[in-house]
């Protein structure tokens, strides 16, 4: 990496690479991000993929605020930001620094554009996550808000107090409120795009489509990992449940 991965630099890929995918509930993202995962590793890199809001030493203590609709915005916002630095100090920039390709399914971003939209300063939501390198790539999977949805509602009984924005009295009915919440959130990534350099892919394509875009994004930005031309198909791998 350029410098401490903990100081907010680039990674360099000849000591790892950092690779982060963002987009609403239902962009298909984690879809990609997995099968981006299964051909680094047939390409024979080492991989470690994390997840946003996935840390142990937090996850208890959250689920538990949720339960009881106790928790305020900033209160949100710095439980997960907890649940960053763990992951973060612990895992991904140790391993950036042994030379592994990181993929992270949500990153800073998510908190960028969630704590906005929930009322926190833009400013001080980026100061609490200084710390965090510089992703070398950011794929943001664009979606229309009906697309998502009806990707998510598919086996859903209903949509969870917190995911629905309820905490902010947009609406007394959940999925108004939720298509509400959810498009302000995608108004922030959309304000991101330019000034943090996100690669943006169309989420209403076909997924191997996507893939492919995204592949041969990574090839070109991140010549030193040696993968060839990015063009292999899908094979068996084929469609999987879009989150």
């Amino acid at each position: 990496m350029t410098g401490d991965p903990r100081r907010g630099g680039s990674a360099d890929s000849s000591r790892g690479a950092l690779i982060v995918v963002e987009g609403v509930d239902g962009s298909g993202k984690s879809t990609q991000l997995r099968l981006l995962d299964k051909w680094l590793r047939a390409k024979g890199m080492s991989v470690y993929a994390t997840e946003w809001n996935s840390s142990d030493v937090v996850r208890e203590i959250t689920s538990r605020g949720k339960k009881k609709a106790l928790l305020t915005p900033t209160t949100f916002s710095l439980l997960h930001a907890t649940d960053f630095a763990d992951r973060y100090e612990r895992d991904m920039a140790p391993l950036l620094r042994a030379g592994y390709v990181v993929l992270a399914d949500r990153y800073v971003y998510t908190a960028f554009a969630r704590d906005v939209v929930r009322g926190c300063s833009a400013r001080w939501v980026r100061k609490v996550y200084d710390f965090a390198a510089k992703p070398d790539i950011t794929f943001y999977f664009q979606a229309p808000i009906d697309l998502a949805m009806s990707r998510i509602m598919v086996g859903r009984p209903k949509i969870k107090y917190y995911e629905a924005g309820m905490d902010l009295n947009l609406s007394n009915d959940a999925l108004d409120s939720y298509r509400i919440y959810q498009s302000r959130i995608v108004e922030e990534y959309e304000r991101m795009i330019r000034r943090d350099g996100f690669s943006v892919v169309d989420a209403s394509k076909d997924i191997e489509e996507q893939q492919m875009l995204v592949r041969r994004k990574v090839v070109d930005a991140l010549p030193g990992l040696g993968l060839g031309d990015g063009g292999a198909g899908l094979g068996a791998e084929g469609p999987e449940a879009r989150r």
